[in-house]
């Protein structure tokens, strides 16, 4: 964290609730007391492109935006998206990734071939790298939608938010009527070290 400010780079691709994510840790840090900024890029998320969200929050945050080479965090909602952006975290910084792949359909006319190898490149580059079957995870919990709160979860391992705070803001942000169901995302993510 430098100057006190915590970097934290949500990337994904369109539909996986990275946009939500971002807004359940900007509010957390808020609940804290802590200045925040964000700034996103929605791509065809509707289409299943790729989704950016820079968080940063500290004492005093002055712009939205990590520079390459100083997020605190990439949280990867899909694991080439996550090796894509790699090069924006600093020295030291943690990688939390779900493994889920997502094969883009261009794939299909031969000009793009989704990367190799992927989980091996991403553990080589970068030491402190959590890798979860965060999908698997929410199948068992009965709802696909809640890799988002699980990765949030893992992710609250990181940094240094209450837990009791972002379960607060999970329940009151939520979809209306999955708001337990989230919480209980959110703890399975925890208590993955």
């Amino acid at each position: 964290m430098k100057n006190g400010t915590t970097n934290v780079l949500i990337v994904g691709v369109g539909g996986q609730g990275v946009l939500l994510a971002s807004e359940m840790l900007c509010e957390v840090a808020k609940v804290l007391g802590l200045d925040t900024k964000k700034s996103e890029v929605h791509g065809m998320s509707q289409r299943g492109g790729v989704v950016t969200s820079h968080v940063r929050f500290g004492k005093k945050v002055y712009s939205p935006l990590i520079a390459e080479g100083e997020a605190d965090v990439i949280l990867g909602f899909e694991i080439a998206e996550a090796l894509r952006w790699v090069h924006y975290l600093r020295p030291g910084g943690t990688i939390i990734v779900n493994e889920q792949k997502i094969i883009p359909p261009i794939t299909t006319t031969g000009k793009f071939s989704y990367p190799e190898k992927v989980e091996e490149t991403i553990q080589k580059r970068v030491p402190k790298t959590t890798i979860i079957d965060a999908y698997s995870i929410a199948l068992k919990l009965g709802n696909a939608r809640l890799v988002n709160t699980i990765l949030l979860g893992v992710l609250s391992n990181a940094i240094d938010l209450e837990e009791e705070k972002w379960l607060q803001v999970i329940e009151r942000m939520a979809p209306k009527g999955t708001g337990e169901i989230n919480k209980k995302a959110f703890i399975e993510g925890r208590a993955i070290k």
